[in-house]
Parts: structure tokens; sequence; C-alpha cells
């Protein structure tokens, strides 16, 4: 295991660019969303939310095929496996005819940057531990996070002057260039010894495995409450900004500046993480995330939009709490896995993203002319967490005291 003093620059960089093939490839696609939609004949303008959400899906089912095969084979060799199906699904994207086959290519691609982006998480886990591993996990989501401040600018750029397609073949140029660097400069981090021999029951026994610790199930659960609010905003940001409130060349901007929001909550939360604890940090921001969210609710309860600086206000602080839950979530769930670091980030993942595209897809459908039903989604799902922290804090004194 590594040692405080030895973090790696290259490393959390490189870790950082694996799981921005993702980001990437959900961001930059935003601005144009009506424009795939219209190419593709959809009538129904909620339905191209379908164009995120769906991608989740893949992701959701592609780390449970992922995430044990690198525990066997390692983590060089799935990572590379999954690329070149994110290559194929993107060449289904530029070349489909129709909404249905570029739904299916969306799935695809999900699958394959499943890859990537599990194993990141299981080279984190094979790195480092305890809150010293959600310190590195928060500066690898705080690096991450430059991705969606510049995505949908740059997608918006391509698409004015080189078509939607232009996105797709962008997206896998630069994840061609991160390949390259992984594959010349980080090192294989699962040891032979620790290997776990390959069996049709690997993904059975790693559940079982899996499934004897309550944190790990606990924080999953909240994993996916967090990321289900988190993903409506995200399918129906461009909807909100470009058609709620008219203001389709400022989304970009808009969209960075709330980015930004969640980097430097990040940021703060590598610096105080080790002092004070992921769980206490990720407790408060929960506390918080409801707080936000509720204030919104009583305050524009008529459904009436406020106006745009009041929106982007209350955005921001809910992102800023949730900056300081991705990173320790994650954390949590995983810090006792190391044993099966690879089927553990794959079924956190799973169940995580699995729950959180019905909660996105369903909140979403209501997101029509107004915003109240993205907070009225994200007080829910918050309430739900602190239940949860609270009763696993109870479950921990009960241990405590017998």
């Amino acid at each position: 295991m590594q040692k405080q003093q030895d973090l790696k620059v290259e490393f959390v960089i490189l870790m950082a660019a694996l799981m921005s093939t993702v980001a990437l490839s959900i961001d930059a696609l935003l601005p144009a969303l009506p424009e795939i939609g219209a190419s593709l004949g959809v009538l129904d303008p909620n339905n191209n939310q379908l164009l995120i959400t769906m991608i989740f899906l893949g992701l959701g089912f592609g780390q449970l095929i992922f995430g044990p095969l690198s525990d066997s084979f390692g983590r060089k060799p799935t990572v590379y496996a999954g690329f070149i199906l994110f290559i194929i699904a993107s060449i289904i994207c530029v070349t489909a005819e129709s909404f249905e086959m570029m739904i299916f290519g969306r799935v695809l691609q999900g699958i394959g940057l499943s890859s990537p982006r599990t194993i990141a998480i299981a080279m984190i886990r094979d790195s480092y531990s305890g809150d010293y591993m959600a310190k590195i996990l928060s500066i690898v989501v705080m690096v991450f996070i430059l991705v969606p401040v510049v995505a949908p600018a740059l997608g918006q750029f391509l698409w004015v002057f080189y078509g939607w397609e232009s996105i797709f073949y962008v997206n896998l140029v630069l994840g061609a260039a991160v390949m390259i660097w992984f594959w010349r400069r980080q090192p294989e981090t699962l040891r032979e010894e620790n290997r776990i021999r390959y069996s049709p029951r690997i993904f059975i026994d790693g559940t079982k495995e899996f499934l004897k610790y309550k944190d790990s199930i606990a924080f999953t659960f909240v994993s996916a409450f967090i990321t289900g609010s988190f993903m409506v905003y995200l399918s129906t940001s461009q909807q909100i900004f470009e058609q709620q409130y008219n203001m389709a060349e400022m989304f970009p901007y808009i969209f960075a500046s709330l980015a930004i929001s969640v980097g430097f909550a990040t940021f703060l939360n590598s610096r105080l993480v080790v002092k004070y604890g992921m769980w206490r940090i990720a407790y408060t921001a929960t506390v918080a995330f409801v707080l936000i969210s509720l204030l919104y609710i009583l305050l524009f309860w008529s459904g009436v939009n406020p106006r745009i600086e009041v929106l982007i206000g209350f955005f921001a602080l809910q992102f800023f709490a949730i900056g300081f839950l991705f990173g320790n979530l994650r954390a949590l769930a995983m810090e006792p896995l190391g044993h099966i670091a690879g089927i553990g980030a794959a079924i956190n993942g799973f169940v995580s993203t699995v729950m959180a595209v019905p909660i996105a897809n369903y909140i979403g459908s209501f997101v029509t002319d107004s915003v109240l039903p993205l907070f009225i989604g994200f007080s829910f799902f918050g309430v739900l967490s602190v239940l949860i922290f609270l009763l696993l804090k109870r479950y921990k004194k009960k241990i405590a005291i017998h």
C-alpha cells in the first residue's frame, strides 16, 4: 500500500483522464441534443434526455462485465477491451439513421466506457486506503471536473461548424490519446498474487463477499440516490436553460460555472478529508443537500421559475454539497473491499447507476415548464440518504455496545 507521501501526480491526472472519457461523451453532446433529435425524427423533446440517461444504463451494466474480469486478468487489458467496444459503439452512433439505433449505440458506448471508469476506481483502491483514498478520489474528481467546464462549449463549437457527428469523432481521438498515454506510462496495479482465478462463479462469489459489508451496501444506495438526482440535472439542463429560460447561447457558460462549483468543493474536500474524516464530511454534505432543496421548494412552491440568477445560485449551492459527496461516498463504499476491488467497484457502480437511471428518467419527465420537480426530487432522495446515514450510525452503536 502506498504511503501518504507517495502521491504521484501523473497517476492522479491519468486516472482523472480515464474517467473523463465518460464525462466528455456525455457533456459535449448536451448543446446538440435538439439537433440530433430533429435529424433522427424525434417529436417529443423530452425523449432527447434518453441520449444522456441511456449511456448511464450502459455504464451500469458494463461494470458487471469489466470489474470481475479486471480482478482476474489485470486492470490494463480490461481497459483496452472497453475502449475497443467504445470505438465500435461510436461508429454505430455516427452512422445511425434512426433514434432507436442511436440509443443502442449510446448504451453500447456506456458499456465500453464503464471499463476505464470502473478500473480507475479499482486502481486507486489498489494503491491507497482509508481517508487518504478519499483524498486521492477527491483530487481525481477535481481534475475530472475540468471536462464538464469546457465540454459543452467544445460540443457547441463542433456542432455549429462541423455538425453533431464531429462530437463523436473528437471523443474518439481524445479517448485514443488517453489510451496511448495509459499504455505507455501506467504500470499494472494488480499484482499477480492478488489476482482471483477466473471462473464462471467469480461474480456470484464476489457478490456474496460484497454483501457481507453493510457499509458498502449502505453507501452504494446513497450513491444511487445522489447520482440519480444529479443525473436529472444533466439530462434536463439543456432543456431548462435553452427552452425554459431562452438562453441557448449562454448554456455552455452556465453549465461550466456550475461545474466549477462541484470542482471547488472537491478541492476543499481533498484538503479537509484526512483531518475530519470522510464519514463526517459526507453526512454534513448530505444534510446540506436536503436543506438547500427544501428551501427552494418553500420559496418557489408555485412552480413559477425564479430569475436565472436565483436558480444558478441554488444550483451552485446544491452542487457544492454534491462535490463533497462523490469521492467520499465511493471511498466509504470501497474501503472494506480492497481484496475484491474490481468486483467491488463494479457492483457499487452497477447498483448506483442502474438505480439512478430510472430515478432520472422519472423525475426528468416532469421537468417540462418548471424546475420545481427537479428540486422535489433532490429533497426526496436527499432525505432517504440522510436516513441511511442515521440507520448505519445506529447499527454501528449497537455493534460497539455488544
